[in-house]
């Protein structure tokens, strides 16, 4: 089945995206495969900058921050091993999982 598979995660937070990244890396060394990674990608940063008040004090702002954090795992030389594997592996609720083969 000697396919390249691709899994990127993302999440708002990065200790959860280590620990799945972890996770998957065991799992997959353990059926044999061949893994690199996890590539930490560029944290994607949103700002918002709202206002204090809503008609006096125009000068006074707050502004918060909204980051994502993605890591990249690629796996060669999969086998059905490892594609049964990563079905069954349990990963927490704030992550999320793109798989391409």
């Amino acid at each position: 089945m000697d396919q390249t598979i691709r899994i990127k995660l993302k999440s708002y937070d990065y200790n959860l995206v280590d620990k799945s990244a972890e996770k998957i890396v065991k799992t997959v060394k353990a059926t044999g495969a061949v893994i690199s990674g996890p590539i930490p990608l560029p944290t994607h940063r949103r700002i918002f900058t709202v206002n204090r008040s809503t008609f006096v004090n125009k000068k006074s702002r707050e502004q918060f921050q909204l980051s994502s954090y993605k890591r990249l795992i690629d796996i060669h030389n999969s086998t059905g091993k490892t594609v049964d594997a990563l079905m069954k592996l349990e990963l927490p609720s704030g992550v999320e999982v793109e798989i391409k083969v």
